[in-house]
């Protein structure tokens, strides 16, 4: 989608020397975030003060969607992502701003089976993203960060959410792709996260993120594409067709996977630089001290 206004959105990342982080709402901060020095992980600090941009979704609203299509096929992720679309848009308080975007779900792998229930059992206010392990306490592997505390199990608004997971017809979570933190975070949906988890499922996520330029797309295509044209001018044989049909297939996953991949985030100067993001995050997380040298 594209997107004219704003220059600079309500809910931003900024940013200062030293690999120092904030994810801002308006003027309030929501997350503290450190970079490693070693690039293996980031370390973050909930604030407790974020609200999800878009209004609250209603139990009718879900089985309708449903009605209208099997929850979980393309014609439901539409009819879903064009809701989110319009909320977004209409947000004061949200990331969009002047550019390409993308909203929908990720590819295969993007979140890893076994790191959702780690969510549930390990997320605490003030944490650590590992990156790429390397001994960092197994927990810390996790693909989606939320942006408050979530709920307890039997609360009610999850217990509502757990009846929908139920008889299949729970909306998908909204997520946002910030490139700083190499994950992306819960925009909307906290409690249909918990639902889905405590439920001992999955939830569906679609997820905003910066779309690619052209320019991109084509210096990575042009490798897979050279090499797909040397490998079907080498077939022969009875069977050339089948395989041509199959490498034609490898190269359009190949450059959906490209087309689709997300760009860096938008993150603007933090004014004052890192003796203010330092100052502000004494104020919103006093004691937070993360180990960024490690």
């Amino acid at each position: 989608m594209r997107v004219e206004t704003p220059v600079k959105p309500g809910l931003r990342m900024e940013c200062a020397d030293g690999r120092r982080l904030v994810l801002l709402q308006g003027t309030t901060p929501v997350l503290f975030a450190r970079q490693r020095a070693t690039h293996r992980g980031v370390h973050y600090a909930r604030t407790g003060r974020y609200a999800s941009p878009l209004a609250p979704l209603r139990a009718e609203r879900a089985r309708a969607f449903a009605e209208f299509a099997v929850p979980g096929t393309e014609e439901w992720t539409e009819r879903w992502a064009a809701h989110a679309e319009a909320g977004l848009r209409a947000a004061a308080d949200g990331p969009l701003h002047t550019g390409e975007w993308r909203l929908g779900p990720r590819p295969n792998g993007w979140f890893v089976d076994g790191n959702w229930p780690k969510l549930l059992a390990h997320d605490p206010d003030r944490g650590h993203l590992t990156w790429f392990g390397y001994g960092d306490p197994v927990e810390d592997a996790r693909d989606l960060l939320p942006l408050r505390s979530l709920s307890p199990v039997e609360a009610p608004r999850v217990r509502a959410y757990r009846r929908q997971y139920r008889e299949g017809v729970l909306p998908p979570v909204f997520a946002w792709w910030i490139s700083g933190l190499d994950s992306p975070v819960v925009l909307d949906g906290h409690d249909r996260l918990t639902a889905a988890l405590a439920e001992g499922g999955r939830p569906r996520v679609l997820a905003l993120s910066r779309a690619v330029d052209a320019a991109w797309v084509e210096l990575c295509a042009a490798r897979p594409v050279r090499e797909y044209v040397e490998r079907v001018a080498a077939l022969d044989g009875s069977d050339a067709g089948f395989r041509v049909a199959n490498e034609s297939r490898r190269l359009a996953e190949t450059l959906r996977s490209i087309t689709d991949s997300p760009d860096l985030t938008r993150a603007w100067p933090y004014p004052g630089g890192a003796p203010a993001w330092d100052a502000a995050a004494a104020a919103h997380v006093p004691g937070w001290a993360p180990d960024a040298d490690g």
